[in-house]
């Protein structure tokens, strides 16, 4: 009996556990979520944003087993000895929040993307539309004259810019579709040389183990090479086709460019290069990502763009790059809403393809993304259950 005992509460303490675990990650997922929305709509009304994150959970679980033997409820026609067995679970859940503020807060909304990341969700198959629609800031097109280049904003205020950051988005998108596009490091061979007698074996342990060596008798030097992982380039062709001067010099472009632009280079030629063009791609931050959405509800809607003539087919070039819903009752399809100044915000469910859903789930990844290791930096709030 006592080993019946302690078997139902080994079963019953893995099942509350079980079920605790998706219940907390089920709740973190939500309030993630419930607070995009959120800030989403106080950039709507151009109020501060704010974020808290749960800093750490710790549940504490108290389960008891008792058994034993009684008499049976028979009346007056006997006794009847049977076994009993009981037991009882108790859960003590700890829960810190942290507000995100100060240094935490610049580094990880004001600051602005950087290129790695890009290349980053790129590579796990994300589109290049929503990825561009959400994280671009501008597009820099250089003109035939040397030195001449076209701002292009990613805002619907901008009356001409807009529609050519749509366009170009819209082309890479087609390009992406055919398999075409090349989101990658420029990969090059530095080279240089130095006096055969400053390479003694000592210098070479400290400083040249690294790199290859190649000794030239005639001029008694070596030459010094290393492959560098450069700066990243979007092109309609690989870039490891060019030469490797090509390659250094396409590299020393983007080196003058900070590390939220990446350099842009779509060439004749190759899918796509019918409209071809080359330039800067700006990164902005998850702040201004967040500005950009809840402005587009009413202050700055954005609007349908047609792809260029020029361009390959698309399927998929939905007016708003993330459609918010804002009532004062919401429709019963909707999903997960918050509410903020007596209206609800949710994001427009679709019948079709899920585009609305996809592109909040992207943001979900890219705030993700943007945080690092939670620290208690701030005054932190700690509920007991």
């Amino acid at each position: 009996m006592a080993l019946l005992g302690a078997s139902a509460a080994g079963c019953s303490s893995t099942i509350a556990l079980d079920r605790a675990v998706v219940a907390y990650d089920t709740t973190t997922a939500e309030s993630i979520s419930k607070q995009l929305l959120l800030n989403i709509a106080r950039a709507r009304h151009n109020q501060p944003m704010h974020f808290t994150a749960i800093s750490s959970i710790a549940a504490t679980y108290k389960f008891t087993t008792s058994a034993g033997v009684g008499p049976a409820l028979t009346g007056e026609r006997g006794g009847l000895i049977v076994p009993f067995i009981g037991g009882s679970t108790e859960e003590n859940p700890t829960i810190s929040i942290a507000p995100m503020q100060g240094e935490e807060f610049t580094q990880r909304l004001l600051t602005p993307f950087q290129e790695q990341k890009l290349t980053l969700l790129l590579r796990q198959g994300y589109d290049v539309d929503a990825l561009l629609r959400l994280m671009g800031a501008e597009i820099r097109l250089d003109d035939d004259g040397p030195g001449e280049v076209t701002v292009h904003h990613n805002r619907p205020s901008d009356r001409d810019g807009y529609p050519m950051f749509r366009r170009v988005v819209a082309h890479l998108s087609a390009i992406q579709d055919r398999h075409a596009l090349h989101v990658e490091p420029l990969h090059f061979q530095y080279t240089w040389t130095v006096p055969a007698g400053s390479v003694t074996p000592e210098a070479f342990q400290s400083t040249y183990k690294e790199f290859s060596l190649t000794h030239d008798s005639e001029r008694q030097v070596y030459r010094v090479s290393k492959r560098i992982n450069g700066r990243v380039m979007i092109s309609n062709y690989d870039p490891a086709t060019l030469s490797n001067e090509d390659r250094f010099r396409l590299h020393e472009e983007a080196e003058e460019a900070p590390f939220n632009d990446v350099l842009m280079d779509i060439r004749p030629g190759h899918t796509g290069g019918d409209l071809a063009m080359h330039g800067r791609l700006r990164l902005r931050s998850f702040h201004e990502v967040l500005t950009f959405i809840g402005r587009g509800i009413e202050e700055e809607p954005e609007y349908d763009v047609p792809p260029d003539p020029r361009s390959p087919s698309i399927s998929e070039n939905p007016p708003r790059t993330l459609e918010i819903v804002e009532a004062r009752r919401l429709p019963p399809e909707v999903g997960l809403s918050v509410g903020l100044n007596g209206y609800h915000y949710a994001v427009r469910p679709q019948s079709d393809y899920q585009w609305n859903r996809k592109v909040f789930s992207l943001l979900y990844q890219l705030f993700q993304m943007s945080v690092s290791t939670v620290t208690e930096s701030g005054p932190a709030i700690t509920i007991s259950k």
